[in-house]
């Protein structure tokens, strides 16, 4: 049976409460006092439910709004992620496709310097071993990564440690250990 009721306090906001069926006999027997399980209790009882089932409501419009927005922040961070991916490799495509007369080997440091005309072209040698007859314009120096990525000279360090972990994972040839939280103990050491 469902009944609408206005909260106290807010008169044109109605919440409907879906009261248990009655029966004087249910599975015809008379269990208890029919006066007693009929009769209209206190108005207020109807709405103390109202308010419990508005309050449920509240809650899980909150509830799912505060998992909507956690769900949208991981969006927008994998968005970031996607275009930061993307930028690596038109980045990675435009380097390999740089002028080269030398066969580039992965672990080896690049420089990469433009002409007046706008070819680039990679070098061996770098502007510090030039010195101040350094013929062209110097662009920057990345070092050839084993998986033909490039890494630019400020992000070797960084990158070499990475991958120093990495291989010291597939070195071990062990599993990591099953934690229940968040644990990196050992990755870094």
């Amino acid at each position: 049976m469902d009944r609408s009721i206005s909260l106290p306090g807010q008169p044109d906001r109605t919440t409907t409460v879906t009261l248990v069926e009655t029966s004087s006999t249910p599975g015809g027997l008379e269990l208890v006092s029919s006066y007693q399980t009929t009769r209209v209790g206190d108005p207020m009882d109807l709405v103390a439910l109202a308010a419990q089932v508005q309050k449920g409501d509240d809650f899980i419009k909150a509830n799912a709004c505060n998992k909507l927005t956690v769900i949208a922040d991981q969006i927008r961070y994998l968005q970031e992620q996607a275009r930061k991916v993307l930028e690596e490799a038109k980045r990675d495509a435009d380097l390999h496709h740089a002028a080269c007369n030398i066969v580039k080997k992965p672990g080896n440091m690049y420089y990469l310097y433009q002409r007046s005309s706008g070819q680039k072209y990679f070098s061996i040698i770098s502007p510090k071993e030039w010195g101040p007859s350094c013929p062209h314009q110097f662009v920057g120096a990345f070092k050839l990564q084993h998986d033909m990525s490039w890494s630019p000279v400020d992000e070797v360090q960084k990158r070499d440690a990475e991958i120093a972990i990495m291989e010291k994972l597939l070195s071990q040839q062990k599993s990591l250990p099953l934690y229940t939280e968040a644990n990196f103990k050992g990755l870094a050491e």
